[in-house]
């Protein structure tokens, strides 16, 4: 069974590697849903969703939420931001494994990350 929850933070980012008008700063406000599977256990559950809040709320969105994600990461991009999370959040659910994190720079533009 696969369970999701989503989470919004905004960050300010700009990218050191790129060449146009995302190297200048600029913010977002992040979607981010990260999926986690298990099997249903005895309270008909594979996980709590205060727990899963709980620990993403933790990890993730209290450490970045209007944050500068540059006094984090070299080059910000979302793809890195994703396996970062991903690195933050593995093994953290207790009786549940990470399976994915999706992250939505925009409404329309967003990465996967499964752990490759």
């Amino acid at each position: 069974m696969l369970v999701s929850k989503e989470f919004t933070f905004d960050s300010a980012h700009f990218l050191t590697k790129y060449h146009g008008k995302c190297e200048n700063l600029h913010g977002h406000t992040y979607r981010l849903r990260v999926t986690v599977s298990g099997p249903v256990g005895e309270e008909g559950m594979v996980v709590d969703f205060k727990e899963l809040k709980a620990v993403v709320k933790e990890k993730v969105v209290d450490k970045y939420d209007h944050q500068n994600l540059n006094d984090f990461f070299e080059n910000s991009t979302a793809e890195l931001v994703a396996m970062k999370i991903w690195e933050d959040l593995v093994g953290a659910v207790s009786g549940a494994k990470l399976v994915e994190v999706v992250l939505w720079e925009t409404a329309d533009s967003f990465v996967t990350y499964r752990g490759e």
